[in-house]
């Protein structure tokens, strides 16, 4: 199935009051052989691109607030996204430190400071000891950067604004007179316990990482990773080498699974699958992932399987076919759960599994053997597996990728990255306007995502973004929306950032940079007059 390179919709982002038709609600108990009336129109109107967005942020709200949080120690924790707040639990810093070499101080000058043979090699008080005596008034003694202000002291003098003659008196050079506190870092100057220093659903970065170790933390609770399997369908692709016999190279493999990871996923493999309905009904349905998501066989041609096995396994269509090109015929399905009281009373209780064996069958592919085209051998398995699905806690579901790469894409930013981000508890991206250097065409009525690079603030459209083509979106800094119509250059519309051009690689994003260059000139804090900048 060929796509043109038009697109149709809407903006990038759906006004508040524009929520799609909720779906008709089903008794879970009662059989669902044509779940969502979509599944068999003959005509269906598809979803609107930020419809679909939206519909696929919503379709995992549920599971994704049941979740348990995951402990992780702060050396496994790089990657991962807060489950909870994170609260101070102590004071930062946790008591007065010196911010600078030199002499702790007490009171105005000039200062005495230490004498005796005791004395001669005194290095002063050190970071890392403990609390000393009481500095008495008129007095000074040597402070390293760090360490902990003396009872007594009201202000640090750097070791470049002091002056020791050798005669037991300290002086402050005129050119940088004494003030009250100067250079001490308070105790709470950044925070106090139990202050909230990220919200959840922050990534944890170097960054923070840090700030988690200084405000007492050795674990972190972080949002359990969903775990996504990839099959790919399609007869004509080869692995290896180079196109022949009406044979090409498979684009999608090498590429959708990384790209789900940089997207927060727990990827735990890429399948290969023929063109067969059983063989794809059996591994769609055998899958331990919280999420399948299928290239390929999403349209209505003879070997188009995945409606086909969406109807055998009962499953509600929550998107069929998106106004966006390229990638029209994407789709998203939530897949039915399995009713366990039908499965405990099953007659033949040697054809059931247990709980561990089950996800041990759904994962035998993936973990053993990721390429694996392994699924039940007869007629017989298969009817088992369609009557009595792998009971599950929570709703999984399926996202439905076009085989055209770029199409592919599209349906990844369209309805995996929401469905993901809702998952992940990650915070929705804020698309940043740019304005187009060049016209581009425009779709007469659906969305088009067109690959663009940024130079000078403009977004250039490039030029291969036909649906089969990725040499655009290689070199792509994002994807932009092109309303209905298309835009005139100058236009300012709203650019989709890639995973590795914003969170993955922890860089700002488009948008962050945009915000960046309105604000710098208010964004900056003056230094405390207290605290040296370094």
């Amino acid at each position: 199935m060929s796509e043109g390179t038009g697109a149709k919709g809407t903006r990038s982002r759906a006004p508040a009051h524009q929520a799609p038709a909720p779906h008709p609600k089903r008794n879970p108990g009662a059989p669902t052989p044509h779940p969502h009336p979509s599944m068999n129109a003959s005509h269906r109107s598809p979803t609107s691109w930020p419809d679909a967005r939206a519909i696929a942020a919503r379709a995992a709200v549920k599971e994704a607030a049941h979740a348990a949080p995951v402990m992780r120690p702060l050396s496994d924790a790089l990657g991962q996204v807060l489950a909870a707040p994170l609260a101070a639990l102590t004071d930062l810093p946790p008591f007065d430190t010196s911010a600078m070499d030199g002499w702790a101080l007490s009171g105005p000058g000039p200062w005495r400071l230490p004498t005796g043979s005791e004395d001669q090699d005194h290095q002063g008080i050190l970071a890392g000891h403990g609390e000393t005596a009481p500095l008495p008034d008129g007095h000074a003694v040597r402070i390293a950067t760090g360490a902990r202000i003396p009872p007594g002291a009201t202000a640090v003098l750097r070791s470049e604004y002091g002056t020791d003659a050798g005669d037991g008196w300290l002086h402050a050079s005129p050119a940088h007179p004494v003030v009250l506190g100067q250079d001490i870092r308070t105790r709470g100057q950044e925070c106090r316990s139990g202050d909230q220093l990220l919200p959840a659903g922050t990534l944890v970065t170097p960054a923070v990482l840090g700030l988690a170790a200084a405000a007492g933390y050795d674990e972190l609770p972080t949002v359990r990773r969903p775990r996504v399997e990839v099959l790919v369908l399609g007869d004509e692709l080869l692995t290896e080498g180079l196109p022949h016999d009406g044979r090409i190279r498979d684009a999608l493999g090498p590429m959708v699974g990384p790209w789900l990871r940089a997207l927060g996923a727990e990827v735990l493999g890429t399948r290969r699958l023929a063109d067969e309905a059983d063989a794809v009904y059996a591994a769609v349905a055998e899958s331990s992932a919280d999420v399948v998501v299928t290239t390929g066989g999403t349209a209505a041609g003879p070997v188009d399987h995945v409606h086909p096995t969406l109807r055998r396994l009962g499953a509600e269509l929550l998107v069929d076919g998106v106004a966006v090109r390229p990638g029209h015929p994407m789709l998203l399905a939530r897949l039915a759960r399995a009713n366990r009281e039908n499965s405990a009373n099953r007659e033949d209780p040697a054809s059931r599994e247990s709980p561990g064996n089950r996800e041990n069958s759904g994962n035998r592919a993936t973990h053993g053997n990721p390429e694996s085209d392994e699924t039940p051998k007869n007629a017989e398995s298969l009817e088992r597996l369609e009557s009595s699905q792998r009971p599950s806690r929570h709703a999984r579901h399926l996202v439905g990728l076009p085989g055209n790469p770029l199409a592919a894409v599209s349906g990844l930013l369209t309805l995996a990255e929401p469905l993901l981000r809702t998952l992940t508890g990650r915070p929705a991206p804020d698309p940043g306007p740019a304005p187009l250097a060049e016209a581009v065409q425009g779709h007469p009525r659906d969305t088009r995502l067109v690959p663009v690079t940024f130079r000078q603030d403009a977004a250039v459209p490039l030029r291969f973004n036909g649906p089969a083509m990725l040499r655009g979106i290689a070199v792509a800094d994002g994807l932009a929306v092109i309303p209905p119509g298309g835009a005139k250059r100058g236009t300012e519309v709203d650019v989709l950032d890639l995973p590795w051009s914003a969170s993955a690689t922890g860089q700002p994003s488009h948008a962050d940079q945009a915000r960046q260059r309105t604000d710098r000139a208010t964004d900056g804090e003056p230094i405390s007059p207290q605290e040296g900048p370094a």
